[in-house]
């Protein structure tokens, strides 16, 4: 079985950096602003497709969780795919990955910089994306330890404020706060029923926040950065996605119950229309900060996820080797930068800042294109990891019974079952018109780079 301690990358991040990155490393925009994309065709019925899709997630990190706990890696699901299904697996899921990280980190800086330009108005856009993409490098250029408290500390303010939020709807719920009647549950029958339009619209909601829940994978790949991988993986991981779920689903409940679901305002986030209704000041100032934290924070685990991934690449020779070498020798637990792969951070930010150019000048073609080719990779990745702990899960308990401390529940029926409904989701997409043309980029992508992967494999078996 794979030895932790072989991993030459520093043990700088703590549990409590794990755990809050687990819980805010998916909590971004996708939640605070997309999620009215979601009211929108589902109604009230959004409850039922972050249920669905907010299952999908936990089953698919339950698996990532148990191979994990038993073999940490810094490659996490490209290290287990590899070893389930073979190099082919390993390179495809391992790049497929990268190129995702790079290309979304994109749209986190833009964003982020629109925001900060509404604010200072007299630094451009491009000088802020700038900002933003060399304080974050340089954070993920020095020790571990800091990309950790960046994180720490932008979670609790995420987490914190669905708390608040979460609170201040209740009181609303129930005319507790002043100046407000109880609202009680009268607005999720009105207008039109609980699924005004249908199981239709329930399942195009799940194909609208389905991908909301990305971003839960870097907390398998941090891991192999902390002291006791197996153990605090699986600790995150228990705790990441029930939370997840509670946070998602309570934030849908409150908001289709405090207002009828029709009072949303196409662009405009579910939580301020709320926080506006309830009478809380400056909603929307209060909504933009968390926002732009939360794009701050993706851009942040981006960065640090991406690098991890080209690093684990190059130590099973699917990268250039170069992209080994990391800064003061074997790193170790101290914070003084040891054990940090400088170069796959810098290749890593290096495409990050062509993706960005690209979205500065060409959003509506070169980056459109791009950006569609990594739409449903999510997806692939997850297909793969159900495949791998399909396969895995026999070895494991043949070879090392003793490091499965987390285990998947109802193997292998839920694993089959979760491999069914990703399927059912890609072929749901490609009969919905806005969402075919994301299958389509990303299966031709997909389709590049395992042809990539089978082109190696014959050399491999001529030398």
């Amino acid at each position: 079985m794979h030895d932790a301690n072989a991993e030459p990358l520093a043990h700088g991040l703590k549990q409590r950096h794990l755990t809050m990155l687990g819980l805010g490393g998916v909590i971004g925009a996708g939640l605070f602003v997309g999620s009215g994309a979601g009211i929108a065709v589902a109604g009230p019925g959004i409850v039922v497709s972050y249920l669905i899709a907010g299952a999908l997630a936990t089953l698919v990190m339950r698996m990532l969780g148990e191979m994990s706990a038993a073999m940490p890696a810094s490659g996490s699901f490209s290290v287990h795919a590899e070893r389930a299904l073979g190099r082919w697996a390993g390179f495809s899921v391992g790049w497929l990955y990268w190129f995702l990280l790079v290309v979304v980190l994109a749209v986190e800086a833009t964003a982020a910089a629109q925001i900060a330009n509404g604010w200072v108005p007299g630094i451009a856009q491009w000088a802020w994306v700038l900002i933003f993409m060399v304080v974050f490098t340089c954070a993920n250029l020095a020790a571990v330890k800091n990309f950790g408290e960046f994180e720490f500390w932008f979670a609790a303010l995420k987490v914190g404020a669905i708390v608040l939020f979460l609170g201040l709807g209740v009181l609303a719920i129930s005319g507790v706060l002043p100046e407000t009647e109880p609202v009680g549950f009268s607005n999720l029958a009105g207008q039109g029923g609980f699924l005004p339009n249908g199981w239709e619209g329930v399942v195009s909601g799940v194909l609208t926040v389905v991908f909301a829940f990305g971003g839960l994978e870097v907390v398998t790949i941090a891991a192999a950065e902390t002291e006791d991988p197996a153990r605090n993986v699986a600790r995150a991981v228990r705790a990441a996605v029930w939370r997840i779920l509670f946070f998602y689903v309570g934030s849908m409940v409150v908001i289709v119950t405090v207002l009828p679901w029709t009072a949303q305002k196409a662009g405009l986030s579910p939580y301020v229309t709320v926080l506006d209704a309830i009478g809380v000041p400056s909603a929307g100032q209060i909504m933009n900060v968390v926002v732009f934290v939360a794009l701050l924070s993706a851009l942040n685990a981006n960065l640090y996820g991406s690098s991890r991934m080209m690093f684990s690449l190059a130590e099973r020779g699917e990268a250039p080797k170069g992209l080994l070498k990391v800064s003061g020798g074997d790193g170790g637990v101290g914070g003084d930068g040891g054990g940090v792969p400088r170069r796959a951070v810098l290749a890593s930010v290096a495409f990050g800042f062509v993706s960005v150019l690209l979205n500065l000048m060409w959003p509506d073609t070169v980056f459109l294109y791009m950006l569609n080719a990594v739409g449903a990779v999510l997806l692939f990745v997850w297909g793969l990891i159900a495949a791998s702990q399909l396969r895995l899960r026999r070895t494991i308990e043949r070879e090392a019974p003793e490091t499965l401390t987390l285990k998947m529940w109802g193997f292998p029926w839920l694993t089959w079952v979760t491999l069914a409904a990703l399927g059912g989701v890609l072929l749901l997409m490609l009969t919905d018109d806005a969402a075919r043309p994301q299958v389509l980029w990303s299966g031709a992508a997909t389709g590049a780079v395992l042809m990539v992967a089978a082109v190696r494999e014959l050399r491999a078996r001529r030398v």
